[in-house]
């Protein structure tokens, strides 16, 4: 149906006019021109009242009183120019609003503008009856929308013009000074004009507050409205009695100190300023004012106790060092710090060996105590962590004093405690060898020669007990260093040297073997040693934590070369098949006896898991996938190798700068090698990784990032000539590393249970007492899976063995050229 010109002035005429509608629009248009003023109002004047309620705020809680006239002049003439200038700021940017930006901001809050449009006229189509019918009806619907037209709220946000919400400061501190200062004090203002104040007619003589310690964390007496004869108070609170006008009010008190006729005042002596008496107290006594509406009260000084605190419960030992010990302390107001100092007892050293000689000087270690972050101090029991490993008090007997204090810096302290103090142990042979000279040295750096020697006795065969090149390559050159040095050494010296004893024997305890079968074997080793050595329980479930990732691994390489070779591997025969089930029951079976003692079933049950694993055969099982491995995790062993290496160049050149002697790269070209290694973990980042989505996969990628920038910052290092820098930060990266493959490792396996949960059937092992184990060693007797027959096919004769002990004998000896020692070393090698 065709719309008519008549029907659109019809239904045009039937609305609301645009002029009723434009008066319709007077009650909102009123009210958004008042939020027009208040906005422009508070964004020009908010520095002014911003400072008047800071103002306000000061005076009422009686800042005014803490200085002496002058200073109160100062700052009262101070607040009056600020006043004056964030007026005069406020004048200059203040814009009254009017009516008609109320009723442009009222049409911009509609849509389509309305308003605008019942003011615009028309501009073509006069003459057209049609259009002027369409042009009356807009207005139409425009007049019906304006009439529906909502007051505007003003914008009061101040925040990009206060960044630092002076304003909210302010108003808090008025708020406070509303409900805690005293609006009396406010009017004492007009003291600071020259002359004396003149009291208010109908106002107090005299005023006086009560105001404790802020640290008891009670409120302020108002003495005027206490009207008991007597009232407690703690020890430290101020009283301030201020007297008004020409009134004659004295003050008697014994609850302050009173200083002997010529001597020096203190702290708690009456402060005396005309009108104002000011005092701390001390004591118990009487206060009295006499003079017109005059008080006289007992007042019962509530001493401050002295803070306590005990220790409680034995201490605990974690697995990678660090010492637990919990604690009590309490506090009648709450305690604020504490600390614990522990010293060596030196009455309890067994003095042997290294220790027999007279110790130097072992400065105390002092470690804050922690406090609890949130609830009360007045009583609480915490518990203190902390690593001491690389302090010579680890491991030895100390005597630990617990001390706490409190606000006023009272200090109370526990009962001496005498313990061992834990620390990281080694159970690596090698590396508890090499903290032991580190901690002898430490002791007396008089047994640096001792210890040098015993050095290089156990640098004699280190492939008899050592798993790692790189470590005793390190220890080579330590050595060599030590021989240069100068007796005695210095302090410098001294620390440098136990430093780089600390770094190596890490390596010893960590190592850097390539193989699962050698990790696993040093897992169990490093196990064994610390049962013999009475490990704690935290330290032998770290232990096997570690085992059983070393034994995963393991199982995963024989299965991937089962895979590639299949017609290597012994098959068949009347072998014993062994799930992975069973092999972890085995380990939990290990767990459960050394947790109830049982040493020797451990270490029994234990020796006949090294047999088997040594003599596993891995098989597939229908379904299964045959232990396929991971390729990026080959990938990331193999840069981990690699980034050892170059670790260990770093080191060499370093150490040939510091005797004088040109380096064997340059450094340019240890840079880009680092460039390579980061860029090649960036890639293998890049692809997909064992665990991806899990909490251990997650772990293992955040490990490999640490490592990835610290590759970074050790590149920069070595372009910028710092090979000390480069090798931290080049270890930083090597942990993190080791951190990662652990987690991603560990994701793995956890994927590989989930496989086979889910109807896979394949199996861990088979142990073939018929058949050659992996190593083509025939079956042996009794308990031992194997024998070591036809290990070698050629016995060496008499000669060639003393041709090789001799070459052992000489590599072992530092003093020779580096060179013949590096040539030594490549003999060794084809053995």
């Amino acid at each position: 149906m065709a719309v008519t010109p008549t029907a659109l002035r019809e239904s045009w005429m039937a609305a609301e006019t645009p002029e009723k509608a434009l008066q319709s629009l007077a009650a909102a248009r009123r009210l958004t021109l008042i939020g027009l003023w208040a906005e422009r109002l508070s964004r020009a004047f908010w520095p002014l009242w911003t400072l008047l309620l800071l103002v306000f705020s000061a005076v009422a809680f009686g800042l005014q009183d803490l200085g002496p006239l002058l200073w109160v002049q100062i700052g009262a003439g101070g607040a009056g120019l600020a006043a004056l200038v964030a007026l005069i700021w406020g004048l200059r940017r203040f814009r009254r609003p009017t009516g008609a930006e109320a009723l442009a901001r009222l049409d911009a809050a509609m849509p389509g503008r309305p308003i605008a449009a019942l003011q615009d006229a028309m501009a073509i189509g006069r003459d057209d009856a049609g259009s002027e019918a369409v042009w009356q009806a807009h207005r139409a619907r425009m007049a019906a929308r304006a009439a529906a037209a909502k007051p505007v709220a003003p914008n009061l946000q101040l925040a990009s013009r206060d960044p630092y919400s002076l304003r909210y400061v302010a108003l808090t501190a008025a708020v406070m000074a509303a409900l805690f200062g005293s609006l009396w004090r406010v009017t004492e203002v007009t003291g600071i004009a020259p002359g004396p104040a003149v009291a208010m007619p109908g106002g107090p003589v005299w005023e006086g507050w009560a105001q404790p310690p802020a640290y008891t964390g009670k409120p302020t007496l108002y003495l005027n409205e206490i009207t008991a004869d007597s009232f407690e108070v703690p020890v430290g609170t101020r009283i301030q009695i201020r007297s008004y006008g020409d009134s004659a009010v004295t003050v008697d008190q014994t609850v302050a100190q009173v200083a002997p006729p010529g001597g020096q005042g203190d702290a708690a002596l009456p402060v005396a300023t005309p009108g104002v008496t000011d005092l701390t107290v001390s004591q118990s006594g009487r206060l009295a004012i006499e003079g017109p509406g005059g008080r006289e009260w007992q007042i019962v000084a509530l001493p401050d106790g002295l803070p306590a605190v005990e220790v409680s419960g034995d201490m605990g030992r974690e697995a990678k060092g660090r010492f637990k010990q919990s604690f009590k302390a309490s506090d009648d107001y709450g305690v604020t710090g504490g600390r614990v100092t522990i010293t060596l007892d030196l009455a309890k050293v067994t003095r042997t060996y290294g220790l027999a000689v007279e110790p130097e000087a072992i400065a105390p270690v002092v470690l804050d105590l922690p406090m609890p972050v949130k609830g009360s101090r007045a009583d609480f029991t915490e518990l203190l962590v902390d690593d001491v490993s690389k302090s010579i008090l680890a491991n030895m007997p100390v005597t630990m004093l617990f001390q706490v204090s409190d606000a006023p810096g009272q200090t109370g302290a526990a009962a001496p405690y005498s313990v061992t103090l834990p620390g990281l142990r080694f159970f690596d042979p090698m590396a508890a060898a090499v903290t032991e000279m580190r901690r002898d040295i430490l002791w007396n750096r008089s047994n640096i020669d001792r210890a040098s020697d015993l050095l290089k006795a156990i640098l004699y065969r280190p492939e008899d007990l050592s798993r790692s090149e790189s470590a005793v390559r390190r220890l080579r050159v330590l050595v060599r260093e030590i021989d240069k040095m100068a007796r005695p050494l210095t302090t410098e010296q001294r620390d440098a040297v136990a430093e780089e004893l600390w770094q190596i024997a890490l390596i010893f305890e960590t190592g850097d073997l390539s193989s699962a079968m050698d990790r696993l074997q040093r897992a169990q080793d490093r196990l064994e040693e610390a049962i013999r050595n009475g490990a704690s329980p935290e330290e032998i479930d770290e232990l096997m934590k570690d085992m059983q990732q070393a034994m995963r691994d393991y199982t995963r390489e024989l299965g991937e070369e089962a895979q590639r070779n299949p017609e290597g591997m012994p098959q068949g025969g009347e072998g014993q098949e062994i799930t992975g089930d069973q092999l972890q029951k085995m380990l939990d079976e290990i767990q459960r006896l050394m947790e109830e003692g049982k040493t020797a079933e451990a270490m029994a049950l234990m020796e006949q898991l090294r047999q088997l694993m040594e003599n596993l055969q891995v098989t597939q099982g229908q379904g299964g996938e045959g232990g396929e491995g991971n390729p990026s995790m080959k990938d990331l062993g193999k840069t981990l190798r690699d980034q050892q290496d170059l670790s260990d160049d770093a080191y060499r050149d370093m150490q040939k700068g510091r005797n004088g002697e040109s380096p064997g790269q340059d450094p340019g070209e240890l840079a880009e090698r680092q460039k390579e290694l980061r860029d090649r973990l960036d890639q293998l980042q890049g692809g997909k990784l064992p665990g991806d989505g899990t909490e251990k996969g997650e772990s293992g990628r955040e490990a490999l990032d640490r490592a990835e920038e610290a590759m970074r910052q050790a590149e920069r290092a070595l372009e910028e000539g710092d090979l000390g820098s480069a090798l931290d930060h080049q270890s930083e990266a090597l942990q993190a590393m080791r951190d990662g493959m652990k987690d991603l490792g560990e994701a793995l396996a956890q994927e590989q249970r989930e496989g086979q949960e889910n109807g896979g059937t394949q199996e861990a092992g088979r142990a073939d007492p018929n058949g050659k184990d992996p190593l083509g060693r025939e079956p042996g007797d009794a308990a031992r899976i194997g024998s070591d027959q036809n290990m070698v096919q050629n016995d060496p004769d008499k000669r060639a063995q003393d041709l090789l002990d001799e070459l052992r004998r000489r590599s072992g000896e530092a003093q020779r050229p580096a060179e013949e020692l590096d040539y030594l070393k490549r003999l060794l090698d084809f053995f």
